[in-house]
C-alpha cells in the first residue's frame, strides 16, 4: 500500500527526486566558487596597485577571461539557487512568490550577461 496519490505514481515524482537537482546544483557551484574565489582574492591584490593598461591587459588574456567567466556564472547562478530557497521558505502570498522568483532569475540572467558582455567587449578589444 503506498501513500503517494496516483498522479504522483504515474509522474514518478516524490520527495526524493523532485529537489535533490537543486540541492546538486547549489553544491556544485559552491564547490567551483571555492577555488574561483581564492584566485580572485590573489590577483585583485596583486591588481590593486596596478595602472590600467596592466590590469586591462590581465583581464583580456584569455585564461584569465576564462577564469572570470566561470566566476561570473557560478556566481549569478549559486546566488539565484540561494534566492530561489529563502523566496520559496519565506514567502507565502503566491502570486508574490511568482513575482519574486521570476525577478530573481531575471535579475541573475541579467547579471550574468552584463558581466559576460563587458569580458567579451575586453577580450575582443585589447
Amino acid at each position: 500500500m503506498s501513500l503517494r496519490t496516483p498522479l504522483a505514481q504515474a509522474r514518478g515524482l516524490g520527495s526524493a527526486r523532485s529537489g535533490v537537482h537543486h540541492w546538486w546544483m547549489q553544491r556544485l557551484t559552491a564547490v567551483a566558487l571555492i577555488p574561483l574565489t581564492i584566485w580572485f582574492v590573489w590577483i585583485g591584490k596583486d591588481l590593486l596597485n596596478a595602472d590600467y593598461s596592466t590590469a586591462y591587459a590581465f583581464v583580456a588574456s584569455p585564461l584569465n577571461s576564462l577564469l572570470f567567466a566561470a566566476l561570473v556564472v557560478a556566481l549569478f547562478w549559486h546566488a539565484q539557487l540561494g534566492l530561489q530557497v529563502v523566496i520559496e521558505d519565506y514567502v507565502h502570498t503566491r502570486w508574490l512568490e511568482i513575482t519574486l522568483q521570476v525577478l530573481a532569475r531575471f535579475g541573475a540572467a541579467l547579471g550574468a550577461l552584463a558581466s559576460l558582455l563587458a569580458l567579451i567587449r575586453i577580450g575582443l578589444s585589447y
